[in-house]
């Protein structure tokens, strides 16, 4: 009894950073879909992303050859050969790669104490969603795996290793197809379980100022996290290289949001207010000169659709 105590707890604390991670993902998710939502996601996200990296460890495929170097299993969870913190870390990497992409995909509507993408459920499940979530979760490896890959010289430890010395910085590029294919599969997967419908706002569900902003700040906080180990271990050609994939992206990504704020259309916020009347934005417009608190939705607000603007 007392071992399976010592690798819970060995979990937990060789990996913190890990588990930072994914509190900020359930801070994020919880109040974004709800809880059965966020925690069927997490079981289904883990099991595809186990999946994943038990069949390439075992038949090649989707990453490439590669292996597990166990160091650590007297210490902390492994399943089946694979490190659990390592399938539990797509989970976050998937909700802040698809809220990012619904960041950049939605109108938005701000006002001066709150932004608020008008997401609807036809964007939610959308193929453009998908595509471009699925690329952000892939660009993100691009950063972490290389580092990842360094893991003796930083507190990750050398948990894994290439079969063959791969072209960017000893990783393969089979890797990066493979998690494209794997991203698809997981971002997928969250359309899925969030397009069922349910009788007014799902448990869990809360309006907090900002909160479209917490999934692209947690995909921006993994990004800084990752370069500053790579800076920290000196390899700055490394980092430098990560800084430069992601100027671009980030840079046509603020000026296009800032080209989008209160521009949407009284067809776009009355779809998003239909889908979603619970939002910020649906709660605003009843009370226009309240500043609501952080807090559950009113019942109110579940029970009574509300009409679009205008």
């Amino acid at each position: 009894m007392n071992d399976y105590l010592n690798i819970a707890i060995g979990t937990i604390s060789m990996r913190p950073y890990v588990f930072a991670f994914f509190a900020a993902f359930l801070l994020a998710c919880v109040p974004h879909v709800g809880w059965r939502r966020t925690l069927t996601f997490t079981l289904a996200a883990y099991l595809i992303a186990f999946s994943s990296e038990w069949l390439s460890i075992n038949t090649g495929f989707p990453y490439g050859w590669y292996y597990y170097i166990d160091s650590t299993s007297s210490r902390e969870l492994w399943v089946a050969g694979v490190p659990f913190f390592d399938s539990l870390s797509y989970v976050f990497l998937t909700y802040c790669s698809y809220s990012t992409a619904l960041f950049v995909l939605s109108p938005l509507k701000a006002w001066r104490w709150n932004l608020v993408t008008l997401e609807t459920r036809r964007i939610r499940s959308s193929l453009s969603v998908l595509i471009l979530g699925s690329f952000l979760q892939t660009f993100l490896d691009i950063v972490i795996d290389p580092v990842a890959l360094q893991g003796r010289r930083w507190f990750l430890g050398q948990i894994y290793g290439y079969g063959t010395n791969g072209i960017h910085f000893g990783v393969p590029l089979s890797n990066y197809f493979g998690w494209l294919l794997t991203s698809i599969c997981l971002v997928s997967a969250f359309q899925m379980i969030d397009s069922r419908r349910y009788e007014g706002a799902p448990a869990g569900i809360r309006t907090i100022p900002f909160h479209s902003l917490l999934g692209p700040i947690l995909y921006l906080s993994v990004l800084v996290f990752n370069i500053a180990v790579t800076l920290w271990i000196g390899e700055t050609f490394m980092a430098l290289c990560g800084i430069l994939i992601f100027t671009l992206p980030l840079l046509m990504t603020l000026l296009m949001a800032r080209q989008r704020v209160n521009r949407y259309s009284k067809e776009e916020f009355g779809e998003h207010v239909r889908d979603y009347p619970w939002s910020a934005a649906a709660l605003a417009r009843r009370t226009p000169d309240r500043i609501p608190a952080a807090g559950p939705v009113p019942t109110y607000f579940r029970n009574h659709p509300q009409q679009p603007e205008g």
